[in-house]
């Protein structure tokens, strides 16, 4: 899908833009991609220009919500077909989302962009075929093509987020120049796609499933075995599995993990927030 390359605001964008054309200020200098690049939007009196086109003055927008132009207004990055999935910005830049009002990747701390980096890390994707299982804003793949992977091969099951990637400016265009071919997204289910992954081809593996409670296929042996068939030997895992409250589940996901992985033939150990593992 094409990627939008229109303004983004949130209602403190707006308000930071209505009150410099009230103020008597002929342009606004700032960034309307969510921190990626900056610029200098022209205001007039019934609408402001950025990037050579024109749009209206906004209405009152919603908190905790970008706002994109759709064509006709500044509608909510946001879509409803089951459950409510939706971009919410972030202090840092590079926002998260959220299905059902769950937000989907850790941001208090510190951008979702550096906590990947982090991740990523630790499997050394340089030169390396990287899979993604669960690529959600791309986030992983996006460090992935930084840190110099040959090539990664990520799935991304919900046609929704998908398309809140082609809106999100840190969310990689595989077809954008930067990616440079090397970054294959495809929409499908993992558990069923892999099965065509061809034994020992993948060189490092990054699992960000949804929460047990969502996608329990995602935490399953079968899959887990699945993945150790497709990783060669020596390859490196990382599996995200957050750290839900023992005592209020009464689960412990992170060693249930690394217990199942370990069945796989993975030599594991706890890192980060999830669970680190080579195949053996």
């Amino acid at each position: 899908m094409p990627h939008y390359s229109g303004p983004l605001l949130t209602r403190p964008l707006g308000e930071a833009l209505t009150a410099a054309r009230d103020a008597g200020a002929g342009t606004w200098a700032g960034s309307l991609d969510l921190g990626r690049t900056s610029g200098e939007a022209l205001l007039h009196a019934d609408a402001w220009e950025w990037r050579g086109q024109r749009y209206p003055w906004p209405g009152k927008l919603k908190d905790r919500t970008i706002h994109y132009w759709d064509g006709d207004e500044f509608a909510a990055v946001s879509r409803y077909s089951g459950a409510l999935i939706k971009l919410v910005p972030t202090e840092w830049g590079a926002p998260t989302f959220e299905i059902d009002g769950i937000k989907m990747l850790p941001t208090a701390k510190a951008s979702p962009i550096e906590d990947a980096r982090r991740k990523v890390a630790l499997v050394q994707p340089q030169g390396k075929i990287v899979l993604d299982t669960c690529g959600g804003l791309g986030y992983f793949a996006a460090c992935c093509l930084e840190a110099g992977a040959a090539q990664i091969l990520s799935f991304e099951k919900n046609e929704d987020v998908l398309w809140l990637r082609t809106i999100n400016p840190w969310s990689p265009d595989p077809e954008a120049p930067a990616s440079d071919g090397r970054l294959q997204l495809t929409h499908g289910d993992v558990t069923q796609a892999i099965a065509q992954i061809t034994d020992a081809s993948v060189d490092a593996l990054l699992h960000d499933p949804p929460r047990f409670g969502i996608a329990g296929e995602l935490y399953s042996q079968v899959f887990y075995d699945q993945l150790a068939r497709v990783l060669r030997r020596g390859g490196r895992l990382f599996h995200y599995t957050g750290s839900p409250n023992t005592l209020t589940s009464g689960r412990n996901v992170p060693r249930e993990v690394a217990t199942r992985l370990e069945k796989s033939g993975f030599k594991v150990e706890l890192a980060l927030d999830g669970v680190l593992g080579m195949k053996r």
